[in-house]
């Protein structure tokens, strides 16, 4: 069965800065900060977390159904994922805009600074949960337009799909009561760690009553894994070393599809976590938030190799 996938359509522009920004940045002079990068590397990819995702779930042979804005100079990407085997038939272009742009600067670290023009993505709300014909029984909503993230998550519960709550980036742009709601009866609300203390401080709660509002609460640690606390019992999933590590860019957006991917085939928290933490490890050896290139019995044996079972 498809599985829904909301959030943002972006062009991402990439600039690989060949040091450190601790080198660069001088603390005590943050206040006056006027600091250039000379940054010789530059690739432009598509992405946005909508696209990131929906072409990791279809690497995973899932059918991913995108909601998304975009903008007049969509065509190289609508091209893109004709190639990919991705449906576009939720995706409204609207004429008067550009698509959404992201500008990021990556350090030797793997630090970034990122900038966002929003572009299409500030009517993401006119693209409608009724213009989807096909039934899904799960869907994501991933960093977009405020007022479509809040129509997507009140829509999805309306409908008894199970919603998947990751705003990501978007979350600073709601209040205490529009971030209530969109929770509030979601099957999973899923955050990195500086986003589940922006949580719990906006809600003014702990974590174990924000885990109690959702059937799961999955809160990624970068290197460290991530953990899935269901019915109250936290579940750690394992990190996967990335190797080689070239580029982090959507490895997040790849984290959420092989979790979604493995709950849409009923497996278990623990191994859809699993599958998440290695489609995420594998994206950071390639370039660009859509540059993987997957064997799907390739990627099954290298998911028995790091965990010691089938899935």
């Amino acid at each position: 069965m498809p599985i829904l996938v909301t959030g943002s359509l972006a062009i991402d522009h990439v600039m690989v800065f060949p040091d450190h920004f601790k080198n660069h940045i001088l603390p005590e002079k943050v206040h006056l900060l006027d600091v250039a990068f000379n940054v010789p590397e530059l690739t432009t990819s598509f992405g946005g977390t909508a696209g990131n995702i929906a072409y990791h779930l279809r690497l995973l042979g899932e059918d991913p159904i995108i909601l998304a804005t975009a903008g007049h100079d969509f065509a190289p990407y609508a091209a893109w994922l004709d190639r990919s085997g991705i449906r576009r038939d939720g995706i409204l272009e609207l004429a008067d805009a550009a698509t959404a742009q992201g500008f990021a600067i990556t350090d030797l670290s793997h630090n970034q600074i990122f900038a966002f023009h929003e572009g299409a993505m500030a009517r993401a709300h006119e693209a409608r949960l009724d213009s989807v014909s096909d039934e899904y029984e799960v869907g994501i909503v991933s960093s977009n337009g405020k007022q479509a993230m809040i129509d997507c998550a009140r829509g999805l519960k309306a409908r008894g799909v199970r919603a998947v709550v990751d705003p990501s980036h978007g979350l600073p742009l709601f209040d205490r009561d529009e971030l209530v709601e969109m929770i509030e009866g979601s099957f999973i609300y899923i955050v990195n760690d500086y986003e589940l203390a922006l949580t719990t401080k906006k809600l003014g709660i702990s974590e174990r009553e924000l885990a109690a509002r959702v059937e799961a609460l999955v809160v990624t640690k970068g290197e460290q894994g991530s953990i899935v606390i269901e019915d109250g019992h936290p579940i750690e999933i394992p990190p996967v070393r990335a190797n080689p590590v070239v580029d982090p860019t959507g490895c997040g957006d790849a984290y959420r599809a092989g979790l979604l991917a493995g709950l849409s085939r009923g497996l278990t928290f623990e191994t859809a976590g699993r599958m998440g933490s290695l489609l995420g490890s594998l994206k950071i050896g390639h370039r660009g938030a859509q540059g993987l290139q997957l064997d799907l019995e390739g990627f099954r044996a290298r998911y028995a190799r790091e965990f010691g079972a089938a899935f």
